[in-house]
Protein backbone atom coordinates (compact mmCIF):
# COMPACT_ATOMS: atom_id res chain seq x y z
CA UNK A 1 0.00 0.00 0.00
CA UNK A 2 1.14 3.45 -0.69
CA UNK A 3 -0.13 6.91 -1.13
CA UNK A 4 -0.81 8.39 -3.74
CA UNK A 5 -2.11 12.36 -3.89
CA UNK A 6 -3.31 15.30 -6.21
CA UNK A 7 -1.97 18.51 -7.16
CA UNK A 8 -4.75 19.87 -5.42
CA UNK A 9 -3.09 18.17 -2.13
CA UNK A 10 -5.49 15.26 -1.03
CA UNK A 11 -3.94 11.94 -0.90
CA UNK A 12 -5.73 8.27 -1.48
CA UNK A 13 -4.64 4.97 0.30
CA UNK A 14 -5.93 2.31 -1.66
CA UNK A 15 -6.66 -0.90 0.26
CA UNK A 16 -8.58 -3.35 -2.21
CA UNK A 17 -11.41 -1.37 -3.74
CA UNK A 18 -11.90 1.02 -0.69
CA UNK A 19 -9.61 4.36 -1.01
CA UNK A 20 -9.14 6.37 1.93
CA UNK A 21 -8.52 10.28 1.51
CA UNK A 22 -7.49 13.05 3.06
CA UNK A 23 -5.00 15.87 2.89
CA UNK A 24 -1.19 16.30 2.68
CA UNK A 25 0.50 17.55 5.57
CA UNK A 26 2.04 20.05 3.05
CA UNK A 27 -2.15 21.24 2.45
CA UNK A 28 -2.88 21.30 6.54
CA UNK A 29 0.49 22.97 7.14
CA UNK A 30 -0.30 25.56 4.90
CA UNK A 31 -3.62 26.12 5.98
CA UNK A 32 -2.81 26.58 9.56
CA UNK A 33 -4.69 25.84 12.79
CA UNK A 34 -8.16 23.51 11.57
CA UNK A 35 -10.89 25.08 13.65
CA UNK A 36 -14.17 22.90 11.78
CA UNK A 37 -14.42 20.03 8.89
CA UNK A 38 -17.73 18.92 7.62
CA UNK A 39 -17.02 15.04 6.19
CA UNK A 40 -19.62 13.83 3.86
CA UNK A 41 -22.56 11.47 4.33
CA UNK A 42 -22.11 7.64 4.49
CA UNK A 43 -23.83 6.11 1.57
CA UNK A 44 -23.82 8.96 -0.57
CA UNK A 45 -21.90 8.20 -4.49
CA UNK A 46 -19.24 10.63 -5.41
CA UNK A 47 -17.71 11.72 -8.41
CA UNK A 48 -14.12 12.10 -9.31
CA UNK A 49 -13.78 15.96 -8.87
CA UNK A 50 -16.85 16.51 -6.68
CA UNK A 51 -16.24 18.55 -3.24
CA UNK A 52 -15.85 15.60 -0.34
CA UNK A 53 -15.49 17.80 2.57
CA UNK A 54 -14.93 21.33 3.63
CA UNK A 55 -12.12 22.47 6.44
CA UNK A 56 -12.21 25.69 7.57
CA UNK A 57 -9.31 27.33 9.29
CA UNK A 58 -7.73 30.27 11.00
CA UNK A 59 -6.57 31.72 7.51
CA UNK A 60 -9.26 30.22 5.16
CA UNK A 61 -11.75 27.64 4.45
CA UNK A 62 -10.90 25.09 1.98
CA UNK A 63 -12.85 22.58 -0.05
CA UNK A 64 -11.52 18.82 -0.47
CA UNK A 65 -12.61 17.28 -3.76
CA UNK A 66 -12.59 13.32 -4.43
CA UNK A 67 -9.82 12.31 -6.13
CA UNK A 68 -11.77 8.47 -7.24
CA UNK A 69 -15.66 8.36 -8.17
CA UNK A 70 -17.46 5.92 -5.98
CA UNK A 71 -19.82 5.39 -2.82
CA UNK A 72 -18.90 6.83 0.38
CA UNK A 73 -18.63 3.92 3.11
CA UNK A 74 -17.29 5.54 5.85
CA UNK A 75 -16.74 9.30 7.33
CA UNK A 76 -13.99 9.79 10.53
CA UNK A 77 -16.81 11.21 12.34
CA UNK A 78 -14.13 12.11 15.22
CA UNK A 79 -13.32 15.39 12.69
CA UNK A 80 -16.24 17.17 14.08
CA UNK A 81 -15.44 17.21 17.63
CA UNK A 82 -11.62 17.12 17.28
CA UNK A 83 -10.98 19.00 13.79
CA UNK A 84 -7.13 19.29 14.95
CA UNK A 85 -6.23 15.67 14.06
CA UNK A 86 -6.18 17.20 10.77
CA UNK A 87 -3.16 19.57 11.66
CA UNK A 88 -2.00 16.59 14.51
CA UNK A 89 -1.99 13.18 11.65
CA UNK A 90 -2.63 14.59 8.36
CA UNK A 91 -1.84 11.19 6.85
CA UNK A 92 -3.60 8.82 9.08
CA UNK A 93 -5.71 9.79 11.90
CA UNK A 94 -6.87 13.19 9.87
CA UNK A 95 -8.67 11.18 7.21
CA UNK A 96 -12.33 12.14 5.95
CA UNK A 97 -13.82 9.27 3.82
CA UNK A 98 -13.61 6.34 2.71
CA UNK A 99 -15.00 5.46 -0.51
CA UNK A 100 -15.50 1.85 -2.93
CA UNK A 101 -13.90 3.13 -6.14
CA UNK A 102 -15.96 2.53 -9.08
CA UNK A 103 -13.50 3.15 -11.60
CA UNK A 104 -9.73 2.34 -11.10
CA UNK A 105 -8.75 4.50 -13.82
CA UNK A 106 -9.42 7.24 -11.35
CA UNK A 107 -5.89 6.33 -9.69
CA UNK A 108 -4.09 6.23 -12.98
CA UNK A 109 -3.28 10.29 -12.65
CA UNK A 110 -2.46 10.77 -9.42
CA UNK A 111 1.26 11.24 -8.22
CA UNK A 112 3.44 8.74 -6.32
CA UNK A 113 4.87 9.67 -3.15
CA UNK A 114 8.03 10.78 -4.96
CA UNK A 115 6.89 13.02 -7.48
CA UNK A 116 4.11 14.93 -5.28
CA UNK A 117 7.43 15.57 -2.92
CA UNK A 118 9.25 16.77 -6.03
CA UNK A 119 6.20 18.86 -6.76
CA UNK A 120 5.69 20.42 -3.32
CA UNK A 121 9.42 21.58 -3.93
CA UNK A 122 8.62 23.28 -6.92
CA UNK A 123 5.84 25.23 -5.08
CA UNK A 124 8.04 26.71 -2.28
CA UNK A 125 10.20 28.46 -4.96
Amino acid sequence: MSYKFTEDHEWVLLEGDVATIGISDYAQGQLGDVVYVEVPTVGDEIAKGDELAVVESVKAASEVYSPVSGEIIDVNTELEGAPTMVNEDAMEGGWFAKIRVTNSADLDDLMDEATYKTFVEGLDE
